[in-house]
């Protein structure tokens, strides 16, 4: 019998579970730091676990890659999960709104589901492959800037930064180049901004759970989705999250060259 697959009101009702797990904690919020750098929070190891208990629970045989329960496990499998709990941990620590969980279900190599939700904002961005994208239920679709100079753009910035002139570089070319920047302080959400209209587009290179659901609902609302430099030889396309690039459809292609020029 073929392997069940998940339905969006599964996806749905996980990360709606997890927002309201996340807005309980952060009031009692308890702060460490992975590597001695990077922030994480006694709620995005509950978020993690919830998620991750409730899909083995109905899709045992499934794989999942998180960011802090499994952050190592291999994306090459049939049915694969990916998932960020706390998508601006920085953020949710400092009491900022730009929060998301993040959740993407994948079918052999293909993100199939996709949600990204703001318990903060009440907003809910989710895409189902092929069926357009959605926020709070009623369908989005990107921009249609074509003017780079009217075009505002989103990035961000990783906690290390010994790449720090090349992130200037970039910075520069944009602002020079485009009406303006703006960095949210979650990947996920940055892109599904794109999706809806809110920015023209984005620039960074992320971890796959930060990028992963967000880049399904930006394809499907309409937004290209790609990369500033060729892929190395046999990455996934979907999960390869380096020097990602998500743009309106008429500035996909002259942000991809202002950026690879700023690289030099």
């Amino acid at each position: 019998m073929p392997e069940q697959s998940p339905t969006a009101d599964f996806i749905l009702s996980l990360a709606r579970q997890a927002g309201e797990v996340i807005a309980r904690l952060r009031d009692q919020l308890q702060v460490d730091f992975k590597g001695g750098h990077e922030l994480v929070t006694q709620a995005d190891l509950a978020a993690d676990q919830l998620i991750r208990d409730s899909i083995q629970a109905s899709f045992p045989a499934h794989r999942i890659l998180s960011e802090e329960l499994a952050p190592d496990a291999s994306s090459d499998a049939q049915h694969l999960w990916v998932i960020d709990p706390i998508d601006g941990t920085v953020n949710y620590a400092h009491q900022h709104p730009q929060v998301a969980i993040s959740i993407a279900y994948f079918c052999d190599g293909q993100a199939q589901l996709a949600v990204v939700h703001n318990p903060f904002l009440n907003e809910t961005f989710f895409a189902q492959r092929g069926q357009g994208a959605r926020l709070n239920d009623q369908p989005v679709h990107c921009a249609e800037t074509s003017d780079m100079q009217r075009a505002i753009i989103a990035t961000g910035f990783p906690y290390q930064k010994p790449d720090l002139p090349q992130l200037m570089r970039r910075l520069t070319a944009v602002l020079q180049h485009c009406a303006d920047v703006r960095r949210l302080g979650s990947a996920a959400l940055d892109i599904c901004w794109v999706a809806c209209g809110r920015m023209d587009g984005y620039y960074e290179t992320v971890k796959p759970w930060d990028s992963a659901a967000a880049r399904l609902i930006a394809s499907e609302a309409g937004a290209m989705c790609g990369h500033i430099h060729p892929l190395p030889e046999g990455e996934n396309e979907e999960l390869f999250s380096e020097n990602i690039l998500i743009a309106v459809p008429a500035l996909f292609k002259p942000l991809q060259s202002l950026l690879q020029q700023a690289d030099g």
